[in-house]
């Protein structure tokens, strides 16, 4: 089974980490990803740039309607994710807890849907 890890944070978390936190975390995290990927349990993991920097996309009544972020009422916001293999929703909370970023962000685990 397929999970989604989804990684929030606010940004003055990593403001809060100066230069040397952040590139400890950023190596950290790369070197969690090269583990689980050694285990086969990777999918895929990527670090998304801050919301402020992304659109919204809606199509009502045949109309496009793109919208400017943020988007959120929260002071957290997506900034990763990382999709794991995993033989169920407690393996998935192990590897999710391991994830780095979990020390100074929330992590969210969520099942895969597969389509017949």
């Amino acid at each position: 089974m397929q999970y989604v890890c989804l990684v929030y944070a606010e940004d003055d978390a990593f403001k809060a980490l100066g230069p040397a936190g952040q590139k400890t975390l950023d190596a950290d995290s790369l070197a969690y990803d090269r583990e689980l990927e050694r285990l086969g349990h990777l999918v895929l993991a990527h670090a998304l740039h801050s919301e402020r920097e992304s659109k919204v996309v809606r199509r009502r009544q045949k109309k496009t309607l793109v919208i400017d972020g943020p988007f959120t009422e929260t002071k957290e916001q997506l900034v990763g994710f990382i999709v794991v293999e995993a033989n169920g929703m407690d393996e998935a909370v192990a590897i999710a807890g391991d994830i780095p970023m979990a020390g100074i962000g929330t992590i969210v685990v969520r099942e895969t849907l597969e389509f017949a």
